[in-house]
């Protein structure tokens, strides 16, 4: 069996963070594993407190993992600040890692920040250049890039951009495109757009954990990276799909989908 392992922070609710990493995992029958770097009080309504893992409890977590069941890909999502994305960077390196997805969480859809200024050099610095893949939504690209990032135009330039920094590959998500939900995803020079309808459901808390955790997973089990992006498109489509409804704000997904007939 394969494994993966995700680094996130957690959600109270199982929307987001580490218990959807795992419900994704789950989904396409690979073995999940997680490290905890941050414990949030969060809900469907917003992010009420955080309390975050120290670097070096961090670090024992993922020594723990890598020595013991080495994971076949893996999935970073929250942070949070500068000791544990550099810890978390040391010990990639240290381990050889495999293929990494890092899905850059800067601020929570309702505007909470969830990275702390000081992590943003040292998350581009250290961690984007061992990355396979970075999968920024629209806001992160700006965040990351310096410019607005609203259209098909300025996600092409932003793709392009972010690659550069990395190195490798960029997936800029356009979930919040006025007209559609496509996503680009550029790799060796070429861009590559998935085309996605925009589906009336408001209940999407957690989207992005929930692509990257499925790229992950696509790339543990062998897939080329536009494959395995392709197919996390179609899932993630399913599961918003699906029309599941919980809580009093933007609700979770089912993440239990029968995606493989997804068009």
């Amino acid at each position: 069996m394969k494994t993966v392992l995700s680094i996130a922070g957690t959600d109270p609710t199982g929307g987001a963070g580490i218990q959807t990493d795992l419900k994704t995992f789950e989904a396409h029958g690979v073995y999940g594993m997680a490290a905890i770097t941050v414990v949030i009080a969060q809900n469907t309504t917003g992010v009420t407190a955080m309390q975050p893992v120290s670097a070096a409890l961090v670090g024992q977590q993922l020594d723990c993992v890598f020595r013991d069941i080495r994971p076949d890909a893996v999935k970073i999502g929250m942070l949070y600040d500068e000791g544990i994305v550099r810890t978390v960077a040391e010990r990639l390196r240290r381990y050889g890692a495999p293929p990494i997805v890092l899905d850059p969480v800067i601020r929570s859809s309702s505007g909470h920040a969830l990275l702390q200024p000081a992590a943003e050099h040292a998350l581009l610095e250290e961690l984007f250049p061992l990355c396979t893949l970075v999968t920024p939504n629209l806001a992160e690209a700006a965040a990351i890039c310096g410019y607005p990032v609203t259209d098909r135009a300025q996600m092409e330039r932003a793709a392009k951009d972010i690659a550069a920094c990395s190195g490798h590959a960029a997936l800029v998500k356009g979930g919040h495109l006025a007209d559609c939900a496509d996503d680009l995803l550029f790799d060796h020079g070429t861009l590559h757009w998935l085309s996605a309808p925009r589906i009336d459901n408001p209940n999407t808390h957690g989207t992005g954990c929930t692509l990257s955790s499925a790229i992950a997973c696509g790339l543990a089990q062998g897939l080329p990276l536009t494959e395995s992006v392709t197919r996390a498109k179609r899932y993630l489509t399913a599961c918003i799909r699906c029309g599941l409804a919980l809580g009093h704000g933007s609700g979770p997904l089912q993440h239990k989908v029968d995606w493989e007939n997804e068009p």
